[in-house]
């Protein structure tokens, strides 16, 4: 390798320990699932009270609901007793409701302390300092773990309405009812999206095995910042508390951005006819691909994704995340391996300091 390109290197590698940590901010905030064949979302907040937002996250896994009234809003627990207030001066949790304790498992195999239940004394704590919360209710999604809903398990290839769900609320001493619906839907055939994976990796991995010219991977390059930019830009929005959608994309973006940049450098390398360096730059691009998709792997094998754009298309951008990111590197490595550069000092060819190198296959 050319005194340049070990250079170069150095700086490539600095930029990949730089961002990542913050990678897995290009797929979805807050870590959870990305993708889900249920779904759950809130049809109507009866009767409809300016300021009050409820919306449902992570496929019915959580309730979000921001309070900009004036009132406070209470959240009664599975027994009617209250559960949350949230209002001006912040949210207050009963520590004596057992949906403080049962909210705590996905599926409620949590066994309340002694001192809570809907009869209790309100021991209120103090859990947030703004009016607005995310909170896991069992009321929103399928409480069994091992198994399908029935008729969803009768016929796995349809479409689902699992149930329909209800959730009180009082605000300002007035009943408000949210209520939503669970959907299921059957995930993409695994016939049919398995083998375009395998076949985005193979094309990655025979433009730098077997190409004569570095040039279409240098093309491949250029697609895989396209699929990280599109997947940073449609960042789903995060919870009010988390942070705002803007911030959110912002976040994404920096990795995505980088990526695009390393595609660049290398798509002109290749143009330039420098193979061993189109190799190296696809090297550190895979790498970066595959820090933005694999936070997301989930949505290829699932019906519904967290996307702020079609599902289609975010499964789509991940599967090129991953697939062109595993075949970067790979492929990379080998054009690293094939090619040469007649650059100076390097004792291959003589350079007359106008001409670039041209790619010399080896072996």
């Amino acid at each position: 390798m050319s005194r340049p390109a070990a250079r170069l290197l150095v700086v490539l590698l600095a930029l990949l320990a730089t961002v990542a940590v913050s990678g897995p901010a290009a797929a979805h905030v807050g870590g959870e699932a990305a993708g889900s064949d249920f779904d759950a979302r809130v049809v109507a907040v009866t009767p409809q009270v300016p300021g009050l937002d409820v919306r449902v996250l992570q496929f019915g896994d959580e309730l979000e609901l921001v309070n900009r009234t004036g009132a406070e809003v209470v959240v009664p627990g599975y027994g009617g007793e209250p559960y949350l207030r949230i209002g001006p001066d912040g949210v207050w949790r009963n520590a004596n409701s057992p949906a403080a304790y049962i909210n705590l498992d996905r599926y409620a195999q949590v066994d309340p302390p002694d001192h809570a239940g809907a009869d209790a004394q309100p021991d209120w704590q103090q859990v947030s300092t703004e009016p607005h919360y995310v909170w896991h209710d069992h009321r929103t999604h399928w409480m069994s773990e091992s198994q399908l809903p029935p008729a969803v398990a009768a016929d796995p290839g349809s479409d689902h309405t699992v149930f329909e769900w209800t959730v009180p609320l009082v605000h300002g001493g007035t009943p408000v009812e949210v209520s939503g619906e669970l959907t299921w839907s059957p995930p993409p055939s695994p016939w049919l999206v398995w083998p375009l994976y395998a076949a985005l990796v193979l094309i990655a991995l025979t433009a730098g095995l077997l190409a004569r010219t570095a040039r279409p991977l240098g093309a491949l390059l250029l697609v895989g910042a396209a699929a990280a930019l599109w997947h940073a830009a449609a960042t789903p929005e995060p919870p009010v508390s988390v942070a705002s959608h803007a911030g959110a994309v912002v976040s994404a973006l920096l990795p995505a951005t980088i990526a695009a940049l390393v595609a660049g450098v290398g798509f002109r390398a290749a143009r330039r006819g420098r193979g061993a360096m189109t190799g190296l730059l696809a090297v550190v691009l895979g790498w970066l691909l595959l820090v933005q998709g694999l936070p997301d792997v989930d949505v290829l094998w699932t019906a519904n994704v967290a996307s702020n754009g079609p599902p289609v298309m975010a499964r789509g951008a991940v599967a090129l995340l991953l697939a062109l990111g595993a075949g970067c590197v790979a492929g990379g490595i080998a054009a690293v391996r094939r090619f040469r550069e007649d650059t100076p000092g390097d004792g291959t060819a003589p350079y007359d300091g106008t001409t670039p190198g041209r790619p010399v296959p080896v072996g």
